[in-house]
Order: C-alpha cells, then structure tokens, then sequence
C-alpha cells in the first residue's frame, strides 16, 4: 500500500476503531520502504517510516531483494528502536518492482528467497531483539503455471519467520477478477505443524469478510488491502464482525465529510499543506464511492490546492445524512491479467541466488496502492 498508509492514514484508522469500538485490535503497517534506501538513510524512506508517538506496535515494510541490504536494514531497524515488527514484502505485482526480480517475482528463486527472510530473522537476533517478528508477505506465484506459495510458507518457516500472509492472487492476475481463496486453505494444510500462523489477503471488502475467509480458508487471520481505501473505518467493523459485537453503522455523508477532512489534516501536518492536500485527491473518488455527490462536487475534489478549498467544497454535504449504496466491493486499482514483467532468464533456474537487479535506493514513494 505505498503512498496510502503512510503514519496520517494509519492514525485515521486508529482513530476510526478506536471511536467505533473503544480500543484499537488492528496492526497497521506502515507503506512498504527498501531495504537499501533505509541503510542509505534516504531522506524520503527515512520520512516514510514515521510513526506517531502513540503507534503501538510500530510496524515497517521492507522491499528487498538482496539478503546483505536486507540483514543491515533490519539489524538498523532493531538496533536504533525504529519498529516493532518487520513484515517483508514479497506480493507487489507492480512491473517496475517485478522486472526488477523484485516483489512477487522473488519468490521463484528459493534458495534466495529463503537467504533474504533468514538474513532479516538473524539480524534482529544479532542485535538482541528476537522481540521483533520477522513476517512474510506473498501472492500465489508468478502465473497459473508458476505458483511458489506452498513453498514460499515453507521456506518461511523454516528460516524462522513469526508468521506468512498470502494473497489469493497470482502477479499475473494482479487485482483482478476474484480472489482465489482455495490457494490460501492450501497453504494452511501445507503449513499444518508448523506452528506458524497463516494469514489470507485479498479481497476482504465488508464487515462479514474476515470471519468468511477463516471459515473457509481455515487461516488464523486476515489481511487488508484495497478494502480500506476511502473506508478507515472498516477495521473497526472487521473487529465488531470477528468479536460478535454489533458492527458499527456504515457513517453518512456527513461523517464521511468530517473524517475527509481529518485525513487532510494530518496528511498536511506529516508532507506540508501544498503537498499534503495534494495527494488527498487519490482518495476523493474512494470516499465518495456509493454518495450522491455530483459530477461538479468530484471535479472539484480532485481540484483541491489547501485545506480552505477541501473546506468549501465539503461545505455543502457537512449536514447530509445520506449513506452509500453499494460501496462495500472491490476499490482501488483492479485492471486486467497480464504476462508479468521478469527479468531475462528469471525462470531459468529456481535455484539460482543472484539477484537479478541490484536495489534502487532512490525507489522509495511511488504509489502502487496494493501488494
């Protein structure tokens, strides 16, 4: 979710459960950073790792395909306290990531896939943090003839990963069509003794999603992606849902106003109000999914310059109590499948440890809104 959960969207939505349901359940991950842009101490990076001071547990995504960056980004994350938790993401379908070995394409490659999660688990045992889980995060494989889930949940395993999130999705589908959650109750018997958790991604939209994909899937959890775009407060339904608490009511235009402007707000406060209220636009067209907001009102929110001209578009809708009509299905970028973008000779050898395309440590920020 790189340009989406930076630290103002995950207080959103930490404010949102808390609101709604009194506590905060969820883990919010910060949005993915790489490896050697974090050792590098690239400004930007450095920037994108901000947590709030109440964030509890600080949870940081890296992107790498070097096990050398790797080991020293995590050892710097456990020996200057700047995270919690490490979750390592191996599920981004985005061309620019996999042609680069990268991603989602990484995987394939075992013997390298399993040297950059062992040398995340050692660093942060060489530096006297074995506090800090190391977890894991991929799609189905590369396409239908090419799936490495099963033995990417493995490899995990056994280098010492705290637990495995899978996405129901090859990189070839990318977000489209439908979630394949038969993949993912492959994995959970595949995984049976263990001892690690596994947890389903893809395609949890509504409050019932969650409690449907571990019934079916058998997973011990869920993760959430594009289901949450312009809708911070679907964690605090996903947590009434799986407590069998009464679920929150959807919010009204009103509300939805008022959080839309909270988000702008600290949005500004973290990137600085003209760069701030800027990338509010992406969000516009999912907040305002299912709301009887015309043509005109949209043009406009995706004109916005500072917070005074998001105030007086909103001006109009701040009393409405209208809710949306069928919101709660797939948001975000879906597309259609595709031939996956390797690099030359990538499928040749599984076996091989070289890393196709060495990092780029100025890569970091680029909006990909999904992994």
């Amino acid at each position: 979710m790189a340009g989406v959960t930076n630290v103002a969207f995950r207080t959103l939505c930490r404010e949102q459960e808390r609101e709604r349901m009194g506590s905060v359940a969820g883990l919010y991950v910060c949005e993915m950073v790489t490896a050697r842009a974090l050792v590098e101490r690239n400004p930007k990076t450095m920037h994108m790792t901000t947590f709030a001071p109440d964030e509890d547990p600080r949870s940081l995504q890296l992107y790498t395909t070097d096990p050398e960056y790797t080991y020293r980004a995590a050892r710097m994350i456990a020996e200057e306290d700047l995270a919690d938790h490490i979750d390592m993401n191996f599920g981004c379908p985005v061309p620019k990531v996999t042609r680069r070995g990268g991603g989602s394409a990484l995987p394939f490659k075992r013997r390298l896939y399993a040297s950059i999660v062992r040398a995340a688990v050692t660093a942060v045992a060489d530096a006297g943090r074995s506090d800090i889980p190391v977890t894991v995060k991929f799609r189905v494989g590369i396409d239908d003839d090419h799936h490495t889930h099963l033995d990417a949940g493995r490899i995990a395993a056994d280098e010492g990963a705290a637990a495995v999130a899978c996405h129901g999705r090859t990189a070839a589908q990318r977000y489209s069509g439908t979630a394949d959650w038969e993949q993912i109750a492959r994995l959970v018997e595949h995984m049976d003794g263990t001892g690690v958790p596994v947890l389903g991604n893809g395609d949890i939209f509504k409050a019932s999603d969650a409690a449907t994909m571990m019934a079916r899937t058998g997973c011990d959890g869920v993760v959430v992606g594009r289901g949450c775009l312009g809708r911070p407060w679907l964690f605090a339904e996903l947590s009434a849902n799986l407590r069998g608490l009464p679920v929150p009511e959807e919010p009204t235009l009103a509300e939805v106003c008022r959080i839309i402007m909270r988000h702008a707000e600290l949005l500004s406060a973290h990137e600085g109000e003209t760069y701030g209220v800027r990338e509010m636009r992406k969000h516009m067209a999912w907040y305002m999914r299912g709301f009887p907001a015309g043509g005109e009102i949209r043009r406009q929110l995706s004109q916005i310059t500072d917070l005074e001209s998001l105030r007086g578009v909103l001006d109009p809708m701040w009393d409405s109590k209208a809710r949306a009509v069928d919101a709660d299905g797939p948001r975000g970028r879906q597309g259609s499948p595709g031939k996956v973008a390797l690099p030359d000779g990538w499928l040749d050898d599984p076996e091989d440890l070289t890393s196709a395309v060495p990092e780029d440590p100025d890569a970091d920020g680029a909006a990909t809104n999904g992994g």
